[in-house]
C-alpha cells in the first residue's frame, strides 16, 4: 500500500490531505474547549449548533461551488480553499461570542466543502492505474482513522502548554501545510467541464450520481455508513453508562470504544487491497454493510434486554469500524470506474453532499430517542435503516461491477 506514495505528485497531494485531516481533526477538539470557555452553560448547545451548520454547508455548498468552479485550475481550487481555512481559522483565535464561532464555522466548511471533492476527483488523474487507486484510496482511509485517534491526545497535549483559543493558531498552520503540499503536486488539470450552462451544471452531478448504477449504489449504502457513525458519535456515551461506565466521568471508557472503533476500521483498510483483487467492490461493501446490520441489532438488542458491557460494545465497536471502512473505501472505485473523467468533480461533489444528508437524518434520530426512549431504542432504530438500506442495495447492484 505503501508504494504507492513513490509517485511524488501523489505524495504531495496525500501529504496536503494528512495537513488539512490533523487541522480539521484539532479544529473539532478547539470548537468544544472554546464553546466551554465562551459560555459553560451553553456549551453543548454551542456545540451541537456549530454540528448541524456543518452537515448543513456540506449539503448545500458542495453541488453549488463544483457547478460555479468548473474549469477552474484545480491547483488554483485547493489552494484558494486552503487560503480561506487559514485566515478564517486564524480570525477564531479572537473569538469572544458564540456567533463568531458560527459564522468561522460556515466559513471554514464552505472551504472544505471546496477542497473534499475537488481533491478526490484529482487523484484518479494523479493515479490512472488501477491497483494504485485502491492503494491510495485504503491509504485515505487509513489518513482518516489515525487522525481521529490522535487528534483528541494530539489537542489534550496542546491545551496543557497553550490556552484554548491558541488552538485555532496551530490549526491555521495545518491548513498552510496543506496549501503548499498541494503546491508542490503541481497540478495542471481543471475542475469538471464548462460545456453547459451554470444551471445545468449544478444538476449534473447529482443527475449522473443518480442515472449511473455503481455511484447511484454506493449513495444509498451511504445511508448505513451513517448510521454507524450515527451510533457511535451520538449514542457511545449513553450505552456505555447503562453499561456501567461512571455516569460521572465516562471519558475513559468513550476513549477505549472509540480506539476499538478506529482499530477496526484501520485492519480493514489495511486488507482491502489484496481483498479487492479477489471481490467485487460491491460485494465487500455489501458485506460490510450486512455485518454492521447485524452489529448495530445486537447493540440494540443487549441494551434493551440490559446485557451491555463496557467491554462487549468495545468489541461491537471493532466491527462497526471495520464494516464503515469496508463500505465507505471502494465506493470511490465505482465513480473512478463508472463516470467519465470530465464529470469527476460535479459527480464527487454530488455525493459528498448526498453522503452528509444521510447524517442530517441519522444523527437527530439517535440524538432524539436517546433522550425521549429507552436506551437501545435509538441504535434499534439505525438498525432497521441500515437493514434498509443493504435491501435496497440489493436490490440496485450494478449488473458489471469492477473485479
Amino acid at each position: 500500500m505503501l508504494t504507492v506514495l513513490r509517485n511524488r505528485w501523489f505524495a504531495a497531494l496525500f501529504a496536503s490531505q494528512v495537513s488539512s485531516l490533523v487541522a480539521t481533526g484539532l479544529l473539532t477538539v478547539a470548537l468544544a474547549l472554546v464553546a466551554v470557555r465562551l459560555d459553560p452553560g451553553a456549551a453543548a448547545g454551542i456545540i451541537g449548533t456549530a454540528l448541524t451548520i456543518r452537515i448543513a454547508v456540506y449539503v448545500v455548498v458542495s453541488p453549488l461551488a463544483s457547478a460555479l468552479l468548473a474549469g477552474r485550475s484545480s491547483r488554483a481550487v485547493l489552494v484558494g480553499a486552503d487560503l480561506v481555512r487559514l485566515i478564517v481559522a486564524g480570525a477564531l483565535v479572537f473569538a469572544t461570542a458564540p456567533w463568531q464561532l458560527y459564522v468561522g464555522i460556515v466559513l471554514l466548511q464552505t472551504a472544505s466543502a471546496v477542497f473534499t471533492p475537488t481533491y478526490q476527483a484529482v487523484i484518479p488523474r494523479v493515479l490512472p492505474d488501477e491497483r494504485d487507486y485502491t492503494a491510495a484510496q485504503s491509504l485515505s482511509r487509513l489518513a482518516y482513522d489515525l487522525e481521529s485517534l490522535l487528534s483528541p491526545p494530539l489537542a489534550a497535549l496542546l491545551v496543557l502548554v497553550l490556552p484554548p483559543q491558541a488552538l485555532f493558531g496551530i490549526v491555521a498552520l495545518g491548513f498552510l501545510g496543506s496549501g503548499l503540499a498541494v503546491l508542490l503536486a503541481r497540478l495542471h488539470d481543471q475542475v469538471g467541464s464548462t460545456a453547459e450552462p451554470v444551471r445545468r451544471r449544478l444538476l449534473r452531478g447529482l443527475g449522473v450520481l443518480a442515472r449511473t448504477p455503481g455511484p447511484r449504489f454506493a449513495a444509498v449504502l451511504d445511508a448505513a455508513t451513517a448510521t454507524i457513525y450515527a451510533t457511535v458519535l451520538v449514542s457511545s456515551v449513553v450505552l456505555l453508562i447503562d453499561a456501567g461506565a461512571d455516569p460521572v466521568d465516562p471519558s475513559a471508557a468513550l476513549a477505549a470504544v472509540l480506539v476499538a472503533f478506529g482499530l477496526g476500521s484501520i485492519a480493514v483498510a489495511v486488507a482491502l487491497p489484496a481483498l479487492l483483487r479477489r471481490l467485487r467492490d460491491t460485494t465487500v461493501m455489501l458485506l460490510g454493510a450486512g455485518v454492521a446490520v447485524l452489529a448495530l441489532a445486537c447493540a440494540a438488542a443487549a441494551a434493551l434486554l440490559d446485557g451491555l458491557s463496557v467491554l462487549g460494545i468495545g468489541a461491537l465497536w471493532a466491527v462497526l469500524g471495520a464494516s464503515s471502512s469496508a463500505i465507505s473505501t471502494p465506493s470511490a472505485r465505482l465513480i473512478r470506474t463508472e463516470v467519465a473523467a470530465d464529470q469527476h468533480a460535479a459527480v464527487f461533489a454530488a455525493r459528498f453532499s448526498t453522503s452528509h444528508a444521510w447524517y442530517a437524518v441519522t444523527y437527530p434520530v439517535a440524538g432524539l430517542l436517546g433522550t425521549i426512549a429507552p436506551s437501545g431504542a435509538a441504535t434499534a432504530a439505525l438498525a432497521g435503516l441500515a437493514a434498509a438500506a443493504l435491501l435496497a442495495g440489493l436490490a440496485m447492484v450494478p449488473p458489471r461491477s469492477p473485479d
